[in-house]
């Protein structure tokens, strides 16, 4: 359990294979998990605006391709990849409120509440670790957030402040684990809870509004939209 693949974890897809031998190196089952998240963060780069709620949109495949990914997207890329080195991976998922964002982005959803955030966790020295590879580091970087570490040993879930001491995440609904992706019970909350978002997001540039919003902050460095 938790090691086959399946249509959208797409742990034996040439391309995820040849990506997760090619980031995982060699060593224990430890180390190799945390090659594998580092490269998953790092070169795949975040990107909430263009979200596809389908089995080709979520594919491990189709997010190595496009370079960029969601929370949800990235998590799924992991557990492909660990399952491909016959690390048992699963999908968590919560609800969180993310204090901060772009204007846009807050706009359209007209809420600070992310449904079903996603995240991998990783079967290591018989027990499940959390582990979120969404924010690369050039992203933090320019957000002024601490980069979120995995030592293959401890959960890496997101900081409750950024590097200013200001709100960044906080958790308000663990929604378990699952072996595949909860496609159907993804799209009735987002039908309900964002009923326009991403169509109205799909159409901008997220790397775009970021650096107009950083560029216009009043001083160094700059920050996204924040509800502190």
């Amino acid at each position: 359990m938790f090691l086959h693949p399946t249509p959208i974890i797409e742990s034996e897809h040439p391309r995820v294979r040849r990506f997760a031998v090619e980031a995982a190196g060699r060593g224990s089952a430890q180390q190799r998990a945390v090659s594998l998240y580092y490269a998953v963060r790092d070169g795949i780069r975040y990107d909430p605006y263009r979200i596809v709620l389908t089995p080709d949109g979520l594919k491990a495949s189709t997010t190595l391709g496009a370079g960029h990914g969601w929370c949800v997207t990235k998590a799924i890329l992991l557990a492909a990849c660990c399952r491909s080195h016959g690390i048992p991976a699963r999908l968590g998922f919560a609800d969180v409120r993310n204090h901060l964002s772009t204007q846009r982005m807050r706009a359209a959803m007209q809420t600070d509440v992310f449904f079903w955030h996603g995240y991998a966790e990783l079967l290591l020295d018989d027990r499940w670790i959390k582990t979120t590879p969404a924010f690369n580091r050039e992203l933090c970087d320019k957000l002024d957030l601490r980069q979120l570490d995995f030592d293959g040993r401890s959960d890496s879930l997101y900081q409750p402040c950024d590097l200013e001491g200001k709100r960044h995440m906080e958790y308000l609904r663990d929604r378990g684990w699952f072996e595949d992706v909860p496609i159907d019970d993804m799209l009735e909350t987002f039908r309900r809870e964002y009923p326009v978002a991403y169509e109205t997001l799909a159409q901008t540039d997220f790397d775009l509004d970021v650096e107009r919003e950083v560029s216009a902050a009043p001083r160094p460095g700059g920050r996204l939209t924040s509800t502190s």
